[in-house]
């Protein structure tokens, strides 16, 4: 059976940095996979590019999510243009009622966003986070309980594995992990399309900007927040983080 699947993320790059492998492999296996972008990117840094103004790098970035969501296979694009940098000031209910109507419409099965924390603790991340957890209880007071998302978090733990920075407080226990150890390369391409972001993706995967997409791991983490109308009971595993399939 066809499924759909939804991934809700502050930034461009940010669905390369945590699922691009993931988004890959389900779209390969013939399900459609859709993204919603908050932002368009214009508070971050330029690259090798020289731009003279945030609207250049604007579009800037919305290029290169454009091109890495082609290497990913996305189905659909979706953007709301926020400010970068202005998601934790914004009217979160206004954000929520964005994310709420492609839920509604789209009906996703899977539905996927950053933790609480944010996974790097950026505010954008933390706002989207809470904004796509809302939407989905909207959304659930109009739809038919067969039509409820599965909600999972994506956690990248490995981030902080080659830069001096740490990660912040408030993880949540990982309660999954899929292998995409045959969507590495791909995962890698989409990396690489945010030419951009190179510094970023350079410290976090040292040497995909060469080419080199061997720091890339087998497996993007999850943990399942929310499934028929209900939150998980989240616990961390005793006995390792089991390989799961995200539907």
């Amino acid at each position: 059976m066809k499924k759909r699947l939804l991934f809700v993320f502050a930034h461009p790059d940010d669905e390369s940095f945590a699922c691009a492998g993931t988004m890959a492999k389900y779209r390969e296996a013939g399900h459609d996979v859709n993204l919603i972008c908050a932002t368009s990117g214009c508070g971050g840094k330029s690259g090798e590019y020289f731009v003279t103004c945030k609207q250049e790098l604007a579009t800037l970035r919305e290029q290169e999510l454009s091109q890495a969501c082609d290497v990913i296979g996305v189905t659909n694009l979706y953007l709301l243009h926020y400010a970068d940098g202005s998601l934790i000031n914004q009217d979160i209910n206004e954000i929520a009622a964005k994310i709420e109507s492609h839920i509604v419409q789209l009906q996703p099965h899977v539905i996927v966003t950053f933790p609480p924390n944010g996974v790097t603790g950026h505010r954008d991340h933390i706002a989207i986070s809470r904004a796509t957890e809302q939407a989905i209880l909207q959304s659930e007071e109009k739809l038919m309980s067969s039509q409820y998302c599965t909600l999972f978090f994506a956690s990248i733990p490995h981030y902080y594995d080659y830069c001096a920075d740490s990660a912040p407080t408030g993880a949540v226990p990982i309660t999954g992990k899929v292998n995409i150890v045959n969507q590495r390369e791909t995962k890698g391409r989409a990396l690489h399309a945010h030419r951009s972001q190179i510094y970023s993706v350079n410290r976090a995967y040292p040497g995909v900007m060469q080419g080199d997409y061997g720091v890339i791991g087998q497996y993007e983490y999850y943990t399942k927040v929310r499934a028929d109308g209900l939150f998980e009971d989240i616990q961390e595993s005793t006995e390792g983080i089991p390989e799961i399939e995200l539907c």
